[in-house]
């Protein structure tokens, strides 16, 4: 039961199931508006792309053809001779969406927007627009971003002391507050970008706000994982035995008069480090394969000076569904999805078994996401750079 009472059980497991069901309709929504508007509004690439569609005939890897990279996306003039074909106009999504892009999640597709966990992309980011329009942070110097990220480092030890706790209710709490500490990390990244007038989700690389964001966000993971620690270690795992005292036997000494309840060996305080440090380790993991492929991707499929044709082909590997494949994969395997898992895990008091779970398997899975992404990032590269270098030296 996750709840004290059946009906509260109930309504938190429902609530999970319609979120489970608003992400995944999200997920198609994306997909869709991904292939069928312009992924980005640089309108002298796209002019120059809708031009090359009707010299561009041979397919492409992964089987998507050029004719077909932004052909949904054009509406044609009444006429359908060819010199007016190359008047087409784009129609945008912004053009069509229900809800305005100052709000919608969808508007602006980057490659982090795509890799980003669903909570903080569906949820927590136009939440965070909304809070910055209303408190005007973005527009003044009182509260910067680098605040905010030093603010949510001390929500996160609040967190840990909470998860800490002997008492459910305030383990509850604790993941209350640990996902208000996120929501301030969608927020202060919300708010430095949009001081820089900068649209969508996008790493600001090399920046100052980057590496203090990213220290705050480790501090704050340090406090959760220090705070499950102390717990585990003051309430070991007790499989339907009682209570456990510090010094246990194996079994009862014959002739005893007891109830005859054969104890196990409490899970020692190795152990349970040993599951910590597990599992804060698969957090570095992902943390550092999220960063480098969000890094490494911006730059091949958001790089701005290249040609024409660089652009097309920027524009396939985007829309292709192997990419999309692997953005998916990192949003459900990415450190903030990961964050998310053992926080729930902590709320339905089932976090020694999350840890069992995960010990292994999980870094498993996240290598076998990595030997993926790298040979994706090759051909990738030898896609849109290397095979046009090579074109352009034998002519």
């Amino acid at each position: 039961m996750v709840g004290p009472s059946s009906q509260v059980s109930k309504a938190l497991l429902s609530l999970l199931f319609l979120l489970i069901v608003f992400f995944a309709w999200m997920d198609v929504n994306l997909y869709i508006r991904i292939q069928d508007y312009p992924i980005r509004d640089t309108d002298p690439f796209l002019n120059a792309a809708n031009s090359s569609l009707l010299l561009l005939k041979s397919p492409l890897p992964g089987g998507s053809h050029p004719s077909t990279v932004t052909a949904p996306l054009l509406a044609p003039p009444s006429s359908s001779s060819v010199p007016q074909q190359l008047n087409r106009y784009v129609v945008r999504y912004e053009d069509v969406a229900w809800v305005g892009c100052d709000l919608n999640p969808l508007c602006d597709v980057t490659v982090k927007a795509m890799m980003l966990d669903h909570t903080n992309h569906y949820l927590f980011a136009p939440i965070a627009t909304i809070v910055d329009n209303v408190a005007g942070f973005s527009k003044g110097d009182l509260v910067t971003p680098n605040m905010i990220s030093t603010f949510h480092v001390f929500v996160a030890i609040a967190a840990g002391r909470m998860v800490a706790s002997d008492s459910l209710g305030y383990r509850r709490i604790g993941v209350v507050l640990f996902q208000f500490r996120t929501f301030l990390d969608d927020l202060d990244g919300h708010v430095a970008r949009a001081k820089k007038n900068i649209r969508g989700e996008r790493s600001d690389i090399g920046s100052a706000g980057y590496y203090i964001d990213g220290i705050c966000d480790g501090l704050g993971c340090i406090a959760l994982m220090i705070g499950a620690f102390v717990f585990l270690r003051n309430n070991p795992p007790r499989r339907g035995y009682t209570q456990l005292q510090s010094i246990i036997p194996v079994a009862e000494p014959k002739g005893s008069s007891e109830s005859g309840v054969i104890y196990k060996v409490k899970v020692t305080t190795k152990k349970v480090a040993r599951k910590v440090l597990c599992y804060t380790g698969m957090l570095m993991l992902s943390s550092t394969g999220w960063n480098r492929y969000i890094a490494i991707y911006q730059d091949m499929l958001e790089r701005e000076n290249v040609t024409p044709t660089q652009y097309l082909h920027q524009e396939s590997v985007f829309r292709s569904t192997g990419f999309f494949c692997i953005a998916w994969l990192w949003r459900i395997f990415n450190v903030h999805a990961l964050l998310h898992f053992l926080l729930l895990s902590v709320f339905c008091d089932k976090l020694w078994e999350y840890l069992r779970l995960v010990q292994y398997s999980g870094y498993v899975a996240l290598l076998v996401i990595i030997s993926v992404a790298e040979m994706h990032l090759l051909g990738v590269q030898t896609f849109i750079y290397k095979s046009l270098t090579a074109s352009n030296s034998s002519l």
